[in-house]
């Protein structure tokens, strides 16, 4: 069956010697994997895999079949053509961070238009914006809401967060409550808007103290997560 609809890019794989597997995150039906025939195969048809950067977002035609577990495109372009995102140096390191976590968490194969308007909106906020060397902290907390374990802020004057819970407590109850200065940025950080995030004046250290405990967050809410492989090396462009 022939459809139209949007998708963002999460990953690509080589398959074979003139394929590739690509993985999406579409607008009508969540997580999607497209084979790419020979697309490899001629510089001519090797320049479609321009399309597929990672978080690329695009409007595909796709030919899809309920009971397979890859599907074909049979038509590609921009839906939203990025002018800075794949050709600046530090944006670039933020892409393939969060398209890794993005691999990692999104699971369903069905429709979730908030988290798609999420992406779509948040990604074209990245593209666009000078300074944001705090977007990767507020996007992954902000995920979480969508992914089910956000932050349970009903008490967020209390002095300690548990972690594993996802509350905040009057006194620490496990090994995963957090306190301190780590508290201070996750309450600054909820409910803030994109466009504030300038106003938190943070430096290196403290950025990635508190991305190694969302991190943490997330592998204590995700029985699957795993820190992504590109960490060091996205520590290491910010540092």
């Amino acid at each position: 069956m022939l459809t139209k609809t949007n998708a963002i890019v999460l990953s690509k794989i080589r398959y074979g010697d003139h394929d590739v597997i690509v993985k999406c995150y579409t607008k009508s039906r969540g997580v999607v994997s497209y084979i790419l025939r020979g697309v490899l195969k001629s510089k001519k048809s090797n320049s479609k895999i321009a399309y597929y950067l990672p978080l690329s977002q695009l409007e595909i035609e796709e030919n899809f079949r309920p009971k397979q577990s890859l599907h074909y495109i049979t038509d590609v372009k921009l839906s939203v053509p990025y002018q800075y995102m794949h050709t600046n140096i530090l944006k670039g390191a933020v892409v393939m961070f969060l398209s890794e976590i993005l691999t990692t968490t999104l699971k369903e194969e069905e429709a979730n238009p908030s988290l798609y308007e999420f992406l779509e909106t948040t990604l074209q906020w990245l593209d666009h914006e000078t300074e944001f060397a705090n977007f990767h902290l507020l996007f992954l907390l902000e995920l979480s809401k969508h992914l089910g374990f956000y932050p349970d802020t009903s008490q967020s004057n209390f002095p300690y967060f548990n972690l594993r819970s996802g509350s905040f407590e009057l006194k620490p109850q496990t090994p995963y409550t957090i306190s301190g200065e780590n508290l201070v940025l996750m309450k600054q950080l909820l409910g803030i808007k994109f466009d504030s995030l300038n106003s938190l004046k943070l430096h290196s250290k403290q950025r990635q103290s508190f991305l190694n405990l969302l991190l943490l967050y997330f592998e204590l809410h995700l029985s699957d997560f795993r820190k992504p492989k590109s960490l060091q090396v996205f520590n290491e462009v910010f540092h």
